[in-house]
């Protein structure tokens, strides 16, 4: 019943489009997820058992100290320090806006440290320095979430499939630096759900692309059943006219190599796309960590100019899908 398992892959960069949303997806803030998911389990475990344990279902307050299990239960591994790290495989397209499918590693790792939130952002990681302590109750209130977000694009630096594109010659790595801010509203359709509105702004540091990119994001989580929890998420992508001329122009030099036509690109609207994943804790208790398996599916749409530039009209497909599948470990 654990949001434990969002993979970034460290690939090319409309998996960060996917991922950020991905699906970035503002990220997905695991740590309240987990608490918020497993304060439903301690119901259901106090329930099921029949024991005489004073929680209520409607507000799920325990009878120990605040912020603590009923008594009689273990102490969970979510406390101030903890953390998942976790391997799957994805495939994804070769390069923003590719028609062609390669496979991919999706490495994780997500927790908090010291009271610090990570979270992982696409390829990269993002921080909420206002992650709150885990708790066994429904949330009360809104919150805001927000801290440093770094993200790496590799776009068309490497394993570039369709030979014509490739004789346009490999572009930089980039590594996109900002901040992230979100507003996350708890127990919007049912307890333990939570609702998020956020936006994320980051600039290449490298030299690469020089641009800025801004992503604003709507994520709902929610647990279901003892062993599962989904997440959705829809995302946009704008970027400036750094970016795009960087990624998606053909140039006269381009155009002859490739025999492409010319195109200038700008910026502005570059990405809609939206993710789902559904998590499975294998052993069912969520509050003991351990093993989890997650899959996922989504799909971005380029707009403008990235799905106008030859490399995605004639070459490619505006249309991009994302699936993978990884297991996880929480300690």
């Amino acid at each position: 019943m654990t949001l434990r398992t969002v993979f970034g892959p460290f690939g090319p960069a409309v998996s960060v489009a996917a991922f950020c949303a991905i699906f970035g997806t503002a990220p997905a803030l695991a740590a309240e997820a987990e608490a918020e998911a497993d304060a439903e389990a301690i119901v259901a475990e106090v329930e099921a058992e029949a024991e005489p344990v004073a929680v209520s279902v409607q507000t799920a307050q325990p009878t120990g100290p605040a912020g603590a299990p009923p008594s009689g239960f273990s102490k969970p591994v979510f406390d101030e320090t903890w953390a998942t790290i976790g391997l799957g495989l994805g495939m994804v397209p070769s390069y923003a806006g590719s028609d062609d499918y390669i496979a991919f590693p999706l490495p994780l790792i997500v927790g908090r440290i010291g009271g610090v939130g990570i979270s992982p952002n696409g390829p990269g990681f993002v921080l909420d320095v206002n992650s709150p302590k885990p708790a066994f109750g429904p949330r009360k209130g809104a919150r805001i979430a927000f801290g440093p977000a770094f993200s790496f694009r590799n776009d068309r630096n490497n394993r570039i499939r369709d030979d014509v594109v490739a004789r346009a010659g490999k572009l930089d790595a980039a590594l996109e630096v900002g901040g992230n801010v979100e507003l996350a509203l708890p127990n919007v359709f049912k307890n333990f759900d939570q609702l998020s509105f956020g936006v994320q702004a980051r600039w290449d540091v490298l030299g690469a692309h020089d641009g800025m990119i801004v992503e604003p994001q709507i994520t709902y989580r929610a647990p279901v059943g003892r062993s599962f929890a989904l997440q959705v998420q829809a995302s946009a992508e704008f970027v400036d006219d750094s970016f795009a001329d960087y990624y998606f122009t053909v140039s006269p030099a381009q155009a002859l190599a490739t025999g492409l036509p010319q195109f200038r690109a700008e910026g502005g609207l570059n990405r809609i796309g939206t993710v789902a994943i559904l998590t499975y804790d294998l052993d069912g208790k969520p509050l003991s960590g351990g093993w989890a398996i997650t899959g996922l599916g989504g799909m971005s749409r380029l707009l403008g100019d990235s799905a106008d530039t030859p490399f995605t009209a004639q070459r490619g497909d505006a249309n991009q899908f994302i699936v993978g599948l990884g297991m996880a470990y929480t300690f």
